[in-house]
């Protein structure tokens, strides 16, 4: 007796759908309090700053629609945390703007359209996580087991070609194992009637944040090779923003520089060979969070921050919890060694003892270190060499998927890193 046979889903929820998610943004979230407005004052279009508060509105909220489906799509985004931080900074970018040009606008219409447009947003998230939530089938056979560690996602998976599952988002297969033929036609009728199909390790890569190394011939460098227009782009902003620290918080790091100084005996600020940028030598800057004293080991055990260390000063503790200490290091972003987002530098001893274990470790290189980064974001700090080999996945991933709204996403992280004190030693 065949399974039954249920027909696909050939059209996208209505939720997802952008036209509807944009435009019924923009009515609910512009319209709105201009409609509200208008019961008080029927000529309240006609005033120039609130046409120029609307025009802002359209333009702030679209930003921050097409920014966060872009920052939505990454792996392990909870996408309502995120629906907050970033049309706020969208508003704010727009809203900044009208200000330094002192443009006349409406306060009351520009608070009350980023009020509406988180709303919105947030109710479309609750009610697309209940009405239509992700889904994937999955055909038997190859690598597919790695699939079952990886939550959030309905798995359905098929026991035999005549089972098509309602309402799936996608067909996951291992294209690389030897697939029966029933299953191959099943897979192009799939295609043919617009189902998505992806290979288990692009899924789990978009679902983990995370890109395997098993071999060098399916990693080739030149598919992990990062835009290089986004990497000159970025390092401009890098040198900007490190500039800007600098000066504005300067009084800051005066005070921590001699807040060091009165807590414990020794310099302010500390200096440690590293591996950086395509495997050159550099000296990095940080703000002392350790007692002077005699070694405890070798320079390898020497080198590594193990939980609750005793060499740690009652300020550094606080310093490593805040990232304080590592702001020094916008020195060495302005001398182009590092950059704020990237992967972790290690110290020299440790980077060499890596590169013997790890064989592709070096290519990490490829791109400027950062003080932050996706593996830090996603791991905290680790040592331990398959903890390291844990690390690398993800920052072959960041490599691979090298862009501003990768960035984007580990800023909004690492604010949250800092005040949680998540991974630091």
């Amino acid at each position: 007796m065949n399974a039954p046979i249920i027909k696909p889903r050939n059209q996208r929820h209505l939720l997802h759908r952008v036209r509807f998610q944009l435009l019924g943004g923009l009515a609910f979230a512009i319209l709105t309090p201009a409609l509200v407005r208008m019961v008080i004052d029927p000529n309240i279009f006609s005033y120039s700053n609130i046409q120029i508060t609307i025009f802002a509105g359209l333009v702030a909220h679209t930003l921050g629609f097409f920014f966060f489906r872009r920052i939505a799509n990454l792996p392990g985004v909870a996408a309502a945390g995120y629906i907050m931080p970033t049309f706020a900074l969208c508003y704010g970018l727009v809203y900044l703007a009208i200000f330094l040009f002192r443009i006349d606008y409406s306060a009351f219409q520009a608070a009350s359209s980023l009020t509406l447009s988180i709303i919105w947003y947030f109710g479309l998230s609750i009610l697309s996580r209940r009405l239509d939530p992700y889904s994937l089938a999955v055909i038997p056979g190859g690598a597919i087991g790695r699939l079952e560690e990886i939550g959030g996602v309905n798995w359905h998976w098929l026991a035999s070609p005549d089972i098509i599952i309602d309402r799936v988002n996608g067909v996951v297969a291992d294209l690389r194992s030897d697939l029966s033929d029933e299953w191959e036609r099943y897979i192009a009728d799939r295609a043919l009637s617009g189902t998505p199909v992806y290979h288990v390790k692009q899924i789990s890569e978009s679902l983990t944040g995370r890109v395997e190394i098993e071999h060098l011939s399916e990693n080739t460098l030149g598919s992990l090779n990062p835009n290089q227009a986004y990497l000159k782009i970025k390092q401009a902003v890098d040198w900007i923003a490190a500039l800007f620290i600098l000066v504005v918080f300067s009084p800051l790091l005066l005070f921590v520089a001699a807040a060091i100084k009165f807590d414990s005996a020794g310099p302010a600020l500390f200096m440690q060979e590293r591996m950086g940028y395509r495997g050159k030598i550099y000296e990095v800057y940080k703000f002392r969070t350790m007692k002077i004293g005699a070694p405890i080991g070798d320079e390898k055990e020497e080198a590594i921050t193990k939980a609750g260390d005793a060499r740690i000063t009652r300020l550094g503790q606080f310093l490593r919890k805040s990232r304080i200490d590592e702001l020094p290091q916008a020195f060495n972003i302005l001398r182009g060694e590092m950059s704020w987002i990237g992967p972790r530098p290690e110290a020299l001893v440790l980077s060499k003892w890596y590169e013997a274990e790890l064989p592709f470790y070096r290519y990490r290189h490829i791109v400027r270190p950062g003080i932050t980064g996706w593996a830090q974001v996603n791991q905290g700090h680790v040592a331990a060499v398959d903890d390291v080999l844990e690390k690398l996945h993800y920052d072959f991933y960041y490599i691979k998927n090298f862009s501003p709204w990768l960035d984007v996403l580990i800023v909004f992280r690492t604010i949250r890193t800092m005040l949680t004190g998540f991974g630091a030693r």
